[in-house]
């Protein structure tokens, strides 16, 4: 599995959390029983680290996305920025650009060039007040 296709699948991963209740182990259950379950590392730890993370991201998101409330951003825009903040913070090994991209492409592919806009202005606005 492609760095990409592991990004997506955590994406799912992800996009799937936002309508559970029951939080990310009950995701991972009911994709490993689906079989569904990516068996690769790096997608599995991004998404069981964003989840973990979540509150933190949210917070840093809501920060930068300017007269935007949470809950009047898509969950395509949101689980996307939550995965790539994810791998800015935590991933040290990748460089930041990539994880921008990243979302942005994915953000094209599942939401829209305009959600896609929104996104990398929010995720850049994070990534200038990181420096």
């Amino acid at each position: 599995m492609t760095r990409r296709e592991a990004r997506e699948a955590a994406f799912a991963l992800l996009f799937e959390n936002t309508f559970s209740d029951e939080g990310m182990e009950a995701v991972l259950r009911d994709a490993e029983e689906a079989q569904t379950l990516p068996e690769d590392e790096f997608a599995l730890s991004l998404a069981t680290g964003a989840a973990e993370k979540q509150e933190e991201l949210d917070q840093k998101i809501a920060a930068a996305s300017d007269r935007w409330k949470m809950d009047r951003i898509s969950r395509v825009a949101l689980t996307v920025m939550r995965l790539a903040l994810y791998e800015v913070l935590y991933c040290d090994e990748i460089p930041v650009n990539v994880s921008l991209n990243e979302a942005v492409e994915l953000t094209k592919i599942y939401g829209g060039d305009e959600e896609a806009s929104f996104v990398n202005g929010v995720l850049g606005g994070i990534v200038r007040t990181l420096s």
